[in-house]
């Protein structure tokens, strides 16, 4: 830290699936981090995560953040749909937050939780844990040092195996009021990503299927895009591939090199070739690559470090609320797409729909 090495203190707000991600940063020492308390409605939940570190477990987050005033940042981790009201309601305790994706299911729904952030004075940042992989890290280096020249291209393919019972295992999982489908969930990362290497959206056409599952949303989905800047954008992701996970790549194309970053989880370089090569590039393949345990990774660790330096420090972090709220509007204009048969949207163009182009 260059002004402030003291550790920030850390509650968290959903005992699920991805909270072990959290925990697990907040406690590895790596970062100046201290988790003070956690909160589930389900008691069971909060008391397991509590457990392994001796610290209290509430059911309540109004108990927990009263008991608990020297809590920094509180990261709210429930499920999608509950995003907004349950941040809205934290926002009073005038701490900062941290908001597991997606930010929200409306354009509005982020409009509210922006504009109580602000009002309490704390500020909101919305994980996107891939932009830190080392893959990703080093792909961005060299966009932003003008190795790619023009974008010609670039896709994403997600394509991993969930089967019935992982949405079976609670009764949010799969709906259109609390979670929405492999768009919004599994591959809104993903499409994070394509968007911060490619650049603003011009137009965007969509597909989108329910092929071997039985729940409300897609099961499969299918984008072509069109960017500002005139190069073309395709978005693949499906959680029905079988009979395991297959891939979660990344892959760019401009007229002086191409990058390909696959593995599970964005994290290992398959390709990097440019026409003008630099001699770090013979090791780039060894040095940047991860092995990941899930498809989860290893980037929640420096994402939130990122944020502690951001609120140390006092200066922007990697993905405030309005990069979150820009994943929102993508996301809404996918779904209007789909919705009118492939028909072409734009993202922030008005919609019909309030909720990920569904009523």
């Amino acid at each position: 830290m260059k002004k402030d090495s003291r550790k920030l203190k850390f509650g968290i707000v959903g005992c699920g699936r991805v909270s072990g991600n959290h925990v697990a940063a907040l406690t590895s020492g790596s970062i100046p981090s201290e988790l003070v308390a956690v909160c589930d409605v389900v008691e069971q939940k909060a008391r397991e995560k509590a457990a392994p570190f001796n610290i209290p477990f509430y059911t309540d987050y109004h108990e927990m953040m009263r008991k608990h005033p020297e809590i920094d940042v509180v990261n709210v981790l429930t499920p999608t749909g509950y995003h907004a009201d349950h941040v809205v309601d934290l926002a009073r305790h005038g701490k900062h937050i941290v908001v597991e994706k997606p930010m929200s299911l409306s354009t509005a729904d982020c409009d509210r939780m922006i504009e109580a952030c602000g009002e309490h004075g704390c500020r909101l940042f919305v994980v996107k844990q891939n932009r830190f992989n080392r893959a990703v890290q080093a792909a961005r280096q060299a966009l932003d040092s003008g190795r790619f020249g023009k974008m010609v291209m670039g896709s994403v393919r997600v394509r991993w195996c969930r089967f019935q019972k992982y949405y079976e295992q609670d009764d949010w999982h799969g709906t259109w009021k609390l979670d929405g489908g492999v768009m919004s969930q599994q591959a809104s990362h993903h499409l994070d990503l394509l968007q911060w290497f490619m650049g603003p959206i011009e137009s965007i056409q969509c597909r989108t299927a329910t092929r071997l599952l039985d729940i409300e949303v897609e099961d499969t989905a299918l984008a072509m895009m069109k960017f500002e800047t005139g190069a073309l954008g395709a978005y693949e992701a499906t959680v029905a591939t079988r009979p395991k996970d297959l891939e979660g790549s990344l892959s760019l194309l401009g007229e002086k090199g191409s990058v390909i970053i696959g593995g599970h989880a964005v994290n290992r370089i398959l390709h990097w070739q440019f026409s003008e090569e630099r001699p770090e590039d013979a090791e780039i393949l060894e040095k940047f690559s991860q092995e990941v345990p899930n498809v989860y990774g290893h980037g929640h660790t420096p994402y939130l470090g990122n944020i502690i330096e951001a609120i140390v420090d006092e200066k922007p972090g990697l993905v405030e609320a309005y990069e979150g709220r820009r994943n929102i509007e993508i996301l809404t204009a996918l779904y209007e797409s789909a919705a009118m048969d492939g028909a072409t949207t734009y993202p922030g163009c008005p919609i019909k729909h309030s909720r990920l182009g569904k009523g």
